[in-house]
């Protein structure tokens, strides 16, 4: 067992999905005591993940993965490998991309009645677990005016306050004990994700290890955001590479070049104004048949970035297989992104796999949370942690 003074900085993670969020968390400096993800193919992944990735030995061996609902997971049962860790030292964070909450007219019904709306589950675990840290993404959509009421009684649940019930009567919430330090959007592009992927993100401290210490926002660590033509060249080098020789060569060739220069001449003409990046992905939902990369809005943004749309392309060595060059790389409008472009896309480690057929791995990919905005958050909440630990060090 580690020994209390290097104690890992511990988090419990839930919508953990492929793992975007706990990949930048780990990055950050947090080790997971547990990822809950419902999507088995999700789940799949970050448990093939932690068996093989090298810098995750400590999951592999107090880590447990849940592909469970998130309403079923019971933390005092289902630590399995983390219970005694857990109940020895508490919980440094607790973090989740929760579901944007479904509902229409915010103040009249404010969805906490929906299934689907997991801040209310949330929130219980937050009561449930009494970590340090709590730290919720969502889509920026929860920002807008006509949530207000909800985001009201999400605060006054942590911090205390008053809010709108929804019948319209004021009510009043004691609070969990928390201190919501911030509850702002952060653009993707800032922190070199060549996309344009805002995200709503709420960082918590618990008053008793907030005290003196000052939370500070993420700043952007990308003055200039990161083009496609240069996050995606080596990759379609590679994918074009072997048709340069044979029958195929000169259109190779020219269908490169071609991506290429028109992928840099996008960045040109947006420099200044937000630069060549991808429009957002989408992971598409379940009803909706094969993947493709998103709404004809993205798609037209994509076709201007010399890239087709319209679906995933088969990998290097399937699309040789099975002899799908001339959809994959050979279209009207441009190659197909593969499954691994678009993870670089979203700001994967290119060591991260992914499990499933193709559109499962793309939904993954396309619904994840980009690693390097996770790791942001996750350091400027580590500052606090690390801050109030040296101060209760000092005083004990």
């Amino acid at each position: 067992m580690t020994h209390m003074n290097e104690l890992e900085y511990t988090s419990v993670e839930i919508c953990a999905g492929a793992g975007g969020q706990a990949i930048g968390l780990h990055q950050a400096g947090f080790r997971h005591l547990a990822l809950v993800e419902i999507d088995a193919h999700a789940a799949a992944t970050l448990g093939a993940n932690i068996a093989h990735q090298e810098s995750w030995s400590w999951e592999r061996e107090y880590c447990d993965v849940l592909a469970a609902d998130v309403k079923d997971f019971n933390p005092s049962e289902d630590l399995k490998k983390s219970g005694e860790l857990l109940r020895a030292h508490g919980l440094d964070l607790l973090a989740g991309g929760v579901p944007c909450p479904p509902f229409s007219h915010a103040g009249k019904q404010l969805g906490r009645d929906d299934e689907r709306d997991l801040f209310p589950r949330m929130l219980q675990l937050v009561e449930e677990l009494n970590p340090r840290a709590v730290m919720i993404e969502n889509v920026r959509g929860i920002m807008d005016p006509k949530f207000a009421d909800y985001r009201d009684w999400i605060l006054a649940r942590l911090q205390g306050g008053t809010y709108l019930e929804e019948n319209g009567k004021q009510a009043h919430d004691q609070g969990l004990g928390y201190t919501v330090c911030k509850w702002g959007v952060l653009e993707a592009s800032d922190f070199g994700v060549p996309q344009l992927r805002p995200r709503a993100v709420l960082v918590a401290i618990r008053n008793d290890v907030l005290k003196d210490v000052k939370y500070e926002w993420p700043t952007p660590t990308h003055e200039d955001p990161v083009s496609v033509a240069k996050s995606l060249e080596q990759s379609m080098l590679k994918r074009y590479e072997p048709y340069f020789e044979g029958v195929h060569a000169e259109r190779a060739r020219a269908a490169y070049d071609l991506w290429l220069t028109k992928a840099r001449e996008r960045d040109e003409e947006l420099k200044g104004k937000g630069g060549g990046i991808a429009p957002t992905l989408v992971g598409g939902s379940k009803k909706h048949g094969g993947a493709d990369l998103g709404p004809s809005r993205a798609k037209a943004a994509w076709k201007q970035l010399g890239v087709s749309g319209l679906g995933v392309a088969n990998d290097a060595d399937m699309c040789q297989k099975r002899e799908t060059q001339d959809r994959d790389l050979f279209g009207p409008d441009g190659p197909m992104l593969t499954v691994d472009q678009a993870a670089i896309i979203q700001g994967f480690p290119p060591e991260w796999t992914f499990t499933g057929g193709k559109t499962a791995q793309y939904r993954q990919v396309g619904n994840a949370f980009p690693p390097p905005v996770a790791k942001a958050v996750g350091e400027s909440i580590l500052d606090v942690l690390k801050a109030a630990r040296e101060r209760d060090r000092n005083k004990a």
